[in-house]
């Protein structure tokens, strides 16, 4: 190759070179111009969200927060008034987050706000939000719908211990008392059952055993003369 093929060359690279960088340039300079001003906070589901593509980006964070998804999966909340202590958010966790201790009592302990009946009481309800894996199972199988999933996605902590949040709103008194009544009428039923003399038949209503039709066999009618009559 001639020398003066070898400077062409390397000519055209350097000029290459200052274009693109020319070219850079020009829309980092004009990103420059354009950050002056600030792009509204808000979220995917705003109708004019792909329409602000331009001005800074950075949010003053935690005074500015960007709006997240209605239905999305963030910390877990109990309305612990609605609950009726079914155990189906727990069985239903596939990481076992949920931890319940119920308590059963002979008698109606109230209402929810759906007019569900409440017959135990909740002396333990704590969701360890630090197991969590927010797949939703446990908010889509609570009868009362106390169990959801609220907008809080900040929830950092020092200690994962404080990742365990307690729903339960009953004493150390309470439950002891509650606990002493149970057991209580367990006594006495037993003792009930116990002293009923022998032979006595039972107030409890029988088993409904539905009777089943017989199905008769579908046997053709018999031809009159048979094979060989004249």
């Amino acid at each position: 190759m001639s020398n003066k093929g070898a400077n062409s060359g390397y000519w055209g690279a350097v000029s290459e070179a200052v274009s693109s960088l020319r070219k850079g340039l020009q829309l980092s300079f004009r990103h420059l111009a354009e950050a002056r001003k600030k792009r509204p906070p808000i979220g995917v589901e705003d109708s004019e969200y792909f329409q602000h593509d331009t001005g800074r980006v950075t949010l003053q964070y935690p005074r500015e927060e960007l709006p997240v998804p209605t239905h999305g999966r963030y910390k877990l909340h109990n309305e612990i008034e609605d609950c009726i202590v079914c155990d189906k958010c727990a069985k239903v966790c596939p990481v076992n987050c949920i931890d319940i201790e119920p308590i059963r009592s002979a008698e109606t302990i109230g209402q929810t706000s759906d007019g569900t009946t409440k017959r135990i009481y909740a002396a333990k309800f704590d969701i360890d939000m630090a197991k969590c894996c927010f797949c939703g199972l446990c908010t889509t199988v609570c009868p009362t719908e106390c169990l959801t999933m609220t907008p809080e996605y900040d929830f950092s902590v020092f200690d994962i211990a404080e990742h365990n949040f307690p729903f339960a709103t009953m004493s150390e008194g309470e439950i002891t008392e509650k606990k002493d009544a149970w057991d209580k009428h367990q006594a006495e039923k037993a003792a009930q059952k116990a002293a009923k003399p022998a032979g006595t038949k039972s107030t409890a209503k029988p088993t409904f055993k539905p009777k089943m039709p017989t199905r008769k066999p579908n046997i053709p009618p018999k031809k009159e003369g048979g094979e060989g009559s004249e």
